[in-house]
């Protein structure tokens, strides 16, 4: 496949104005909306999303692939492992 497949948003997901742990819980709600391999694309602005997600990647094994921070919220890609 080519490289820009690697990075198509296969669903997007805006929690803006949401709180920990509500961000956190709605991305593990979506990550089950879509296929192994898939992009799910999240936007916070919960300042605390960015250890979160860090921490939520890690320990569930999908993928962080970028993070960051556009006019106060945030943008995560996760791809979706298992």
């Amino acid at each position: 496949m080519p490289a820009e497949q690697d990075n198509r948003i296969d669903l997007s997901l805006d929690v803006k104005g949401l709180n920990c742990p509500l961000p956190i819980l709605k991305t593990k709600k979506a990550l089950q909306e879509i296929q192994i391999g898939q992009i799910l694309e999240v936007f916070t602005t919960d300042p605390g999303s960015v250890p979160d997600f860090n921490a939520f990647c890690r320990q569930t094994g999908h993928t962080l692939i970028d993070s960051a921070e556009q006019d106060a919220s945030f943008r995560f890609l996760l791809k979706k492992t298992k």
